[in-house]
């Protein structure tokens, strides 16, 4: 058996194996891996069962509404995969793409923070007309450093996990594309690593816009806290009560206070400047109708 949630928030998929048998996984990608080929997206609501008389269809409810999580194209998924018929790479080039004619940056190089923002950097590159260069590289063998349960293992595993092409970056006028900024903890560090290496300037380009929302349906940041993330802490260091109203005026991008907001995360962070992706802009480069994406952690809307 298996089942995807009404509105869709995670990726599943149906394969077929050489010889008959169905495969259900997460991602094409895995499908791929042991040879299967794509039959179909499980679709919110559905029921899928497999017997000895092969794939049936069903649906647990048909209130259903499909919102994938944002994040599964800004970072969880992985780039060979496609969601709901878009490729994930793509959706990041293109991501990088806009996020370039959008924030330009006066840099000599763009470097991605691997490995899930490579696809965004590229397209940054491209757009920008930036030479893209490989400034870090990262450890296939440390775990995500955003979930680690505390600030100090966190801090230990981002000094394992990435370290620095010094010809590359020496001297240099860095524009550094990420996927996001959740608490600030790997961009802070990476910073400092790039400017021990001889960086003149460390332009900071997310691929996304400002979590202001822990997510209330996957808590992908495993927070206890919606103030572990850097852009609430600043928040409620400047306003002292966090309400709705304050939320949406930092959320939005031609607010003074938005401004104020990358600025102060930007001088806590050691960032050159600071510019992130508009919403609008990044929904529109996933290429799904925005009614069908969850960007809940960053505008707070159902």
């Amino acid at each position: 058996y298996a089942a995807v949630d009404p509105h869709g928030f995670r990726p599943m998929v149906v394969g077929i194996m050489p010889d008959g048998g169905y495969i259900v996984c997460s991602e094409t990608a895995a499908l791929d891996a042991v040879g299967a080929d794509f039959v179909r997206d499980v679709q919110p609501g559905e029921l899928i069962t497999i017997d000895d008389d092969g794939l049936h269809l069903d649906h647990f409810t048909t209130n259903t509404s499909l919102a994938v999580c944002s994040m599964e194209y800004i970072y969880f998924a992985r780039p060979d995969s496609d969601i709901h018929g878009i490729n994930v790479h793509q959706a990041r080039v293109r991501m990088g793409e806009r996020l370039a004619r959008e924030q330009p940056a006066d840099a000599d190089i763009v470097v991605g923070v691997p490995n899930s923002s490579l696809s965004a950097a590229i397209g940054y590159a491209k757009a920008s007309g930036i030479p893209y260069e490989m400034g870090l590289v990262k450890s296939q063998y440390v775990a995500r450093t955003f979930i680690q349960p505390t600030q100090a293992l966190r801090e230990k595993s981002v000094k394992m996990k990435l370290s620095v092409i010094k010809p590359v970056v020496a001297g240099k006028r860095i524009v550094l594309v990420d996927d996001s900024i959740v608490r600030g903890t790997q961009l802070r560090e990476t910073t400092e690593f790039l400017y021990e290496s001889g960086a003149k300037e460390v332009h900071i380009r997310p691929a996304c816009p400002p979590l202001l929302y822990g997510c209330k349906y996957l808590n992908f940041s495993r927070s206890k806290s919606e103030m572990d993330l850097i852009t609430r802490r600043v928040i409620q260091k400047r306003e002292g009560t966090v309400t709705e109203a304050v939320l949406e005026d930092y959320a939005n991008p031609d607010s003074h206070n938005y401004h104020e907001m990358l600025d102060e995360i930007g001088k806590q962070l050691n960032f050159t400047s600071l510019r992130y992706h508009r919403l609008d802009d990044m929904v529109a480069s996933i290429g799904l109708e925005p009614c069908k994406v969850c960007t809940y952690c960053f505008d707070g809307k159902e």
